[in-house]
């Protein structure tokens, strides 16, 4: 059976400001030369477009003074890098290859200005693109899965795969460089191989041998019998395809070349750009060899250009910044030969060279039309021919550009231009100079990019983040409200950490990243619900009062407002759909027959529909609530497990449980409300089965099988009995019967003692019977997490596995309920969380929301929804097709998936034996309880166990927290930190955390001892060291009255 496809949902926090440009740097560029718009895919995973208002004619001519370039739109099409773009269909679909593993196609100028929509995927990054003309429909990419596709525009899918590894487990079979002509195609890579294909076919034709690194760009001329190819061994290399060889090795570049370019026919002229910045103009039109031919450095960028791309009399580069620059490009046709002169061949084998055709390198060098004369420090050698100076000063007015120094030459920037210049005035005078200077000095216009989030850190709160842009300016972020919330300036990342971190420790809710420029948060159903944070910890909010101690599920908060429109959308349409059934349920009412009978009586059946939990109008779980609202107040999963021994679990309705008399109630259960707010509020119904029966504290058996940690879900430790009869009954512990019960350990006999229910476990660490119990029921539990009804598969109603089919259960309920309750309203179901569960957010309407997919086949993640906070509503349709069912429930049900709670295991000792020792018989101390639970419970339960019960409710009596404390590694620990925090920045280390708890001496505890030193004062406690067993806890003890 294939395994379910798992869902996450990712949000993008808006930046400021940030329309109208790149945020990271600029991998494709192409342009539409009829209509004057140059189009640029980022790292941002942005495709821009730009008009550009020139003219992009082939014999257009430079102009001094061109129009701005002004922007025309973009769009968000990739969730990673994209790494190439090229335009097809006459220049009216772009295709897009990105990091994220899809071929994507936009069409700017359709009418209904859809997203871009995907071709396919590859299983790994996809490198390039390639089509064989602008009005092709199709386009062929390669990845770093050695695969070359090539895909239909019309709708076809995928036309043909390629395996460039040709069935070898190999790492050098991976695509970086792609070209399509009218009848072959080739590829380069990794390997240094240039391989070509028959692209009707996909059958290999011949494999070019002669690069030594990888290869990194690709041309095929319009004939298709020669092919140039840029390398990382800093050369470019001229193939003739029909002799299967290398025919001319340019070497013009100092270093590896990253980019080709050319729109000559027979590639007679192209651009070619590297890693150090430089962009060359070649042109070999009349050459009698093509090594004498004319090379220019037309620009220096400061970075490596990754693109360069030519239009009528301008080139664009793009580099890692997100600015893309336009610079003049050179005009080299004044400096070719007569045509009379000319050969007939531009590219071809090397001929011997006739004396009765002179090269245009012999002719003087001289100004083009129209545009400044090219100096003789901006020419490059094509290749490494010997030159041997014959000495003396040189006229410069005779010089000829084959006289210019032939060796490879160093770069001259802009920036330090004039000073090199007069440095070696004098080199130049005798020709030793080895300078070039490119032909454009700056660029004709910059188009100015964002300043985009290239690192964060995140805190330990795991609610807050800090950001570096490319700017150098850090902010800190807030994950849940969606906003930045301070900015630190320009400095470093590390500096601003400690300044603004907290000694918290929260579990790993979330995974951040800024890949595309921007604050990205990831949602998975594993991860998503683990974090808590107690309640008090926020801003006050008019008209909400929480619980002591509330707790708030971080990803179900986030969640329930990033889709609030979405929900409003569904409402009304949940409103509409039931006023459809009321209005079709009284027209059958007036259309019946006059003498029709009132009532029909049926016999008895024999099931009782009144407890199947099927004929519910509620989600699973739960009980008729007040005002609609009957989901559980807190996370279920996330309360303390009961791990006392020999407890037999008895599933027990809901609705019986909650009708169970107080103090039986009480003696069974915990909830951090008190029995007043219980009462009042009409958001204190039962939670779940696995809140109402836990506890904070749980030991283990004194049984040597078993262990300090609970399942904390309500599970028992006996042997397990099966699953709930239905997820809406739960499983209370009850005392066991015989005589083991009277061997049962102490406990208290007040309401806090009947809550906090105790007993002392074994001495050895490991999974006690409720872990096992509950491992044992997993099968049954993961089938009442796929459908919580329960009884719509035996009914035969299946539903899909979406959203959309958590909107179709509850409308087969209701269907259901027309047919049971004739005449009665129709009940909502449904029942999203509510402020005091979920305080109220307003995340930015422009905040993203993408909904994404695992395919296990391709090895990534497939977008299936991209939108905002603001259209989340208008997308409804979309949404409830491609979000997946656990998060339906949670919109519409306040439902979370059930998992296990991490516990936290401690030893709890008086110091130095001054307060009544709260251990068992047998000397063991050794608890574990939930790690959110804060020290003020600890110490709340210590003074349950040492002072006896008050006969009546005291209001002025001290609160334990008052003249208790508790140490760990001799640190007086807050009442507000939870045991997580505790363990991980006091305690530090592996084993239990050992804590000692005192008095301060604002309150006479009965049965406290004097001080020891005779001085009033209460020596600091000393930890011993971490106990595992009862036999560290005694150690301790004794190490303690020795040094007293």
């Amino acid at each position: 059976m294939a395994r379910k496809a798992r869902h996450r949902i990712s949000y993008v926090l808006p930046l400021p400001n940030s329309q109208g440009g790149h945020l990271l740097g600029v991998n494709g560029l192409a342009v539409d030369r009829d209509r004057s718009i140059l189009y640029s895919g980022g790292r941002d995973g942005v495709i821009g477009a730009w008009d550009l208002h020139l003219d992009l004619a082939p014999t257009a001519t430079a102009v001094t003074s061109a129009p701005a370039t002004t922007w025309r739109g973009q769009i968000q099409a990739h969730t990673h890098w994209i790494n190439d773009i090229v335009l097809a269909q006459k220049e009216t679909a772009l295709v897009s290859a990105s990091s994220d593993l899809t071929v994507k196609v936009w069409r700017p100028h359709a009418d209904d200005h859809a997203s871009p929509h995907t071709l396919g995927l590859h299983s790994d990054y996809v490198k390039c693109l390639s089509t064989p003309q602008t009005h092709a429909s199709w386009v062929a990419s390669g990845g770093l899965d050695h695969k070359i596709c090539l895909w239909d525009l019309n709708g076809a899918g995928l036309k043909l795969e390629i395996d460039v590894g040709e069935g070898q487990n190999t790492a050098k079979g991976s695509v970086y460089a792609l070209s399509v002509g009218e009848s072959i195609m080739a590829s380069g890579g990794p390997e240094s191989i240039v391989r070509v294909w028959d692209p009707r076919t996909g059958r290999r034709i011949t494999k070019l041998v002669g690069h030594t690194d990888n290869v990194r760009a690709v041309l095929i001329n319009q004939a298709g019998d020669n092919i140039v190819t840029a390398s990382s061994d800093q050369t470019v290399k001229v193939w003739s395809v029909t002799a299967g060889r290398c025919l001319h090795t340019l070497t013009m570049h100092n270093d590896s070349v990253w980019s080709l370019a050319s729109d000559h026919p027979q590639l007679s002229v192209f651009h070619s750009s590297d890693r150090s910045g430089l962009v060359a103009k070649t042109d070999v039109r009349g050459a009698a060899e093509m090594e004498q031919g004319l090379c220019l450095a037309v620009c220096q960028e400061h970075d490596g250009v990754s693109k360069v791309i030519s239009a009528g009399a301008h080139v664009w580069t793009a580099t890692s910044s997100s600015s893309i620059n336009r610079w003049a490009d050179v005009n080299t046709t004044p400096y070719l030969p007569p045509p009379a002169l000319q050969p007939s061949v531009p590219i071809g084998p090397p001929r011997r060279k006739n004396s009765a055709q002179p090269s245009p390198l012999d002719l003087p060098l001289a100004p083009g039309g129209g545009s400044k004369p090219v100096p003789l420090q901006s020419m490059l050698p094509l290749a490494n021919i010997p030159h041997f100076h014959t000495g003396g000063t040189r006229d410069a007015d005779a010089t000829t550009i084959a006289s210019a120094h032939s060796a490879r030459k160093r770069i001259v920037t802009s920036a330090k231009r004039e000073a090199d210049v007069e440095a070696d005035a004098d080199a130049e005078a005798d020709g030793t100079a080895d300078i070039v200077i490119p032909y454009c000095s700056a660029p004709e216009e910059s188009i100015q990019g964002q300043h985009g989030l290239i690192k964060h850190f995140m805190l330990n709160d795991r609610r807050r983040v800090l950001t570096l842009d490319t700017a150098g300016e850090v902010v800190l972020w807030d994950l849940v409200r969606c906003e930045p919330i301070r900015s630190f300036g320009k400095r470093h990342l590390e500096d601003v950490a400690p300044e603004v971190n907290t000694t918290e420790s929260v579990a790993n809710w979330c995974a951040v990243d800024t890949r595309t420029g921007r604050l990205a948060c990831v949602l998975e159903e594993n991860h998503c619900f683990d974090a808590e944070m107690y309640a008090d910890e926020l801003e006050p909010q008019e008209g909400l009062e929480f619980r002591d101690d509330q707790r708030i599920n971080l990803g179900k908060w986030i969640l329930r407002y990033l889709f609030a429109t979405f929900i409003d959308e569904e409402l009304r349409r949940d409103e509409s759909y039931r006023l459809g059934m009321s209005e079709g349920r009284e027209q059958q009412t007036r259309v019946r027959r006059g003498n029709a009978p009132g009532s029909i009586q049926m016999p008895p059946s024999t099931m009782a529909n009144g407890s199947d939990p099927s004929h519910s109008l509620h989600p699973p779980g739960t009980a008729g609530g007040v005002n609609g609202h009957s989901w559980p107040l807190t996370t279920p999963g996330l309360g303390i497990g009961v791990a006392t021994p020999s407890i037999v679990s008895v599933p027990v309705p809901v609705a019986a449980a909650a009708s169970v008399a107080g103090e039986s109630v009480a003696a069974q259960t915990i909830d951090e409300q008190s029995e007043q707010d219980q009462r009042s509020s009409h958001y204190s119904q039962p939670r779940s089965s696995t809140e109402r029966s836990v506890d904070y504290f749980s030991a283990g058996p004194n049984g040597p099988s078993a262990s300090g940690v609970g399942d904390g879900a309500g599970t028992s430790n006996g042997p397990a009995t099966g699953p709930p009869s239905d997820a809406g009954e739960e499983r209370l512990p009850t005392s066991p019967s015989g005589p083991d019960k009277e061997a049962a350990p102490k406990e208290g006999g007040s309401l806090f003692g009947k809550k906090f229910r105790m007993s002392f476990g074994s001495k050895r660490l490991g999974r006690s019977a409720s872990v096992e119990a509950s491992k044992a029921a997993v099968p049954n539990e993961k089938s009442d997490e796929v459908d919580p009804s329960g009884a719509l598969d035996a009914a035969g109603e299946n539903v899909d596995d979406s959203l959309w089919g958590v909107i179709q259960e509850i409308r087969n309920r209701y269907h259901r309920q027309v047919k049971e309750n004739t005449g009665q309203p129709i009940p909502i179901g449904i029942t999203p969380s509510v402020p005091i569960e979920t305080p109220v957010l307003r995340p930015p309407p422009g905040t993203t929301v993408i909904i994404q997919e695992d395919r296990p086949d391709s090895g990534g993640v497939a977008d299936l929804y991209r939108g905002t906070v603001a259209t989340m509503g208008r997308d409804a349709d979309i949404v409830e097709n491609a979000a997946p069912t656990w998060l339906g429930r949670l919109l519409f049900w306040n439902q979370i998936p059930l998992k296990e709670t991490v516990k936290v295991s401690f030893v709890l000792q008086p110091y130095q034996d001054l307060l009544p020792n709260i251990a068992s018989v047998d000397g063991n101390s050794r608890l574990n309880a939930n790690r959110m639970l804060r020290a003020r419970k600890i110490l709340a339960y210590v003074a349950e166990r040492i002072e006896p019960a008050p006969d009546a409710a005291d209001t002025q009596a001290p609160k334990p927290e008052e003249y208790l404390e508790l140490y760990c590694q001799n640190q007086l620990i807050p009442v507000t930190m939870t045991l997580a925090t505790l363990r991980a920045h006091v305690w530090k280390t592996g084993g239990d955390v050992l804590l000692y708890y005192k008095s301060n001496g604002k309150k006479r505890i009965l049965g406290e001892k004097t001080t020891i030193n005779g001085s009033g004062e209460t020596p600091a406690p000393v930890n011993g060291g971490a106990a595992s067993s009862a036999g560290s806890v005694t150690g301790a003890k004794e190490e303690s009255s020795t040094s007293s």
